[in-house]
């Protein structure tokens, strides 16, 4: 798909560049925020550091993952072309009776 990465990198302190399959580029900001409950271990900055390719999404030796169409979307339809994973979940989390997936795959509403 058009969405998947092709191409990660660590390029500063809890942020990665990102390229996908149509060329799109971009920056991934991990902020300490959404590393709770399974994404925990993402707090360690060499574990983050660690991240590669496995089937078009964003992995990690520990077995974490990130889904690209997401991702893929904020990044377009950013100016900047930046995406801030935690900042997207601090905003969601504030909308009442929305409970946010922390893989981004979708919402349930309760």
């Amino acid at each position: 798909m058009y969405w998947d990465i092709e191409e990660v990198q660590p390029v500063g302190s809890r942020r990665l560049a990102v390229k996908f399959a149509d060329g799109l580029t971009g920056t991934l900001q991990i902020s300490p925020s959404f590393c709770t409950g399974v994404f925990a271990p993402l707090l360690n900055d060499s574990l983050l550091a660690q991240a590669t390719i496995q089937y078009g999404a964003i992995t990690w030796p520990n077995g974490l993952d990130l889904a690209p169409d997401t991702m893929y979307a904020q990044i377009k339809r950013n100016p900047q072309r930046f995406y801030d994973v935690g900042a997207a979940r601090r905003v969601n989390d504030t909308i009442t009776g929305v409970r946010v997936n922390l893989n981004f795959c979708y919402t349930v509403y309760v």
